[in-house]
């Protein structure tokens, strides 16, 4: 016997049984989406190295240990999407969709990094984000934040999470800051790890992010960035923390967030939770003015957030789960050869006059017990039964197959066929 091959370590089959979840998540987040009047957009799996390198900073971890990069056939370097965001300003500057416009875009997917696998931390996971181009006030980030608040009240995940904010300022205001945190660190130098160490000079303000237990107490005594914001970015800050005072969002100012990725500007967020472990940041953004040129584009504000499927689907409850299971309406079953060819134009009769209708049939024949259990095992809420005792009188019988929804003194009846027409439409 030939060996199994096995799927890629961290690349995860979604089963039949775990798909109505997913199937919820992405029906609730594409509705959520239609109604701020955001536009979906799709773009490749594949992207030119080049693009996440000028993008996420070449010293980031992304780049330097998790991208999934190859060269093909025709020695172009190329790196399956490791985030959405720098391909969304790609595709955007490419079509002719940033110059002189405001956009407001969305996009759902999977990404590649080649991390340890954990709970909520898989080497293919899945994505949704949001980008905005060509506004720059504060509002817009306010919206995106309501957004996302707006989600997890639909999920019933707003007690689970804590919004927690930042301004990294402009680009010269953050560089002078720079410099005084490369002094402070270089001062406590032997108080820095291996990554910090290799972060001195290259990005020193993912320092700040360090999970080191060591570390903190140096951390949290080092210059606060909040303290050396220039003007504009103070005012911007200070109108969004109104905006999302105005709407009653609680949030968290968290001075040491400064997000993973080198093209943040002014507000950066995450949403968190204490639900999942190490893997507490569900959802992430925030302002990227200076991407679009730095990648070729016309200078251009944008702001955006991205969050991911598989660690929202593990915050959900018991009762959402089962909420996001829809059963089939209805399974039929037939006993006999001519109830066989009679009942299979039947049922696609009934799905041409229910719009909506879920019903099962129940294929391959066999004695009425094996077909009652195969239509019990289908979860449907009842069963239609065509024998010969149905076909000599022009009926159907319906037997109620959930306890719950048996709210008559019987548990089957015989009805015409127009009469199940009329029944089933009612449970659509």
């Amino acid at each position: 016997m030939a060996d199994k091959i096995q799927s890629i370590r961290g690349m995860n089959d979604i089963l039949p049984d775990e798909s109505p979840a997913w199937q919820y998540i992405e029906a609730t987040l594409r509705q959520l989406m239609f109604s701020y009047d955001y536009k979906e957009i799709r773009f490749p799996v594949l992207e030119k190295t080049a693009l996440f390198k000028r993008s996420i900073g070449e010293v980031t971890d992304i780049v330097e240990k998790e991208m999934y990069t190859f060269d093909d056939r025709n020695g172009d370097s190329l790196t399956l999407r490791p985030e959405g965001t720098a391909a969304c300003v790609r595709a955007g500057i490419q079509n002719g969709l940033l110059v002189n416009q405001q956009q407001r875009l969305w996009y759902m997917g999977p990404m590649f990094r080649h991390e340890r696998p954990q709970k909520g931390r898989y080497r293919q996971f899945h994505q949704m984000g949001a980008e905005v181009y060509g506004m720059d006030g504060p509002d817009i980030d306010a919206e995106l934040i309501c957004m996302t608040a707006r989600l997890w009240k639909t999920l019933g995940l707003s007690e689970s999470v804590t919004l927690q904010i930042n301004s990294l300022g402009t680009p010269t205001s953050r560089e002078i800051y720079r410099g005084m945190l490369t002094t402070y660190l270089e001062d406590n130098k032997s108080l820095l790890d291996e990554d910090s160490l290799r972060r001195l000079q290259s990005n020193p303000l993912r320092i700040l992010d360090s999970k080191n237990p060591a570390m903190q107490a140096m951390i949290e005594k080092a210059p606060r960035l909040m303290d050396h914001l220039d003007d504009e970015s103070k005012e911007h800050f200070a109108q969004l923390c109104t905006y999302l005072d105005s709407v009653g969002i609680a949030y968290e100012i968290n001075t040491r967030l400064v997000r993973g990725l080198d093209y943040y500007t002014k507000t950066v967020f995450e949403w968190v939770t204490d639900k999942l472990g190490a893997q507490g940041t569900i959802c992430a953004g925030g302002r990227y003015d200076g991407l679009v040129k730095q990648l070729g584009g016309r200078d251009t504000r944008a702001v955006g957030f991205a969050m991911g499927i598989e660690r929202l689907i593990s915050l959900l409850n018991q009762d959402t789960l089962e909420k996001s299971y829809q059963r089939p309406h209805a399974v039929m079953l037939m006993m006999g050869e001519q109830a066989q060819n009679v009942g299979f134009a039947l049922t696609e009769q009934l799905r041409d006059s229910i719009e909506g209708l879920r019903l099962v049939t129940v294929c391959g024949g066999g004695s009425f017990k094996s077909q009652m259990k195969r239509a019990d095992k289908s979860q449907a809420e009842i069963a239609l039964i065509l024998g010969d005792n149905e076909l000599d009188n022009n009926t159907i019988t319906i037997k109620y197959l959930r306890a719950e929804l048996e709210d008559k003194q019987f548990q089957q009846e015989q009805v015409s066929q127009q009469q199940l027409i009329d029944l089933l439409s009612l449970k659509v």
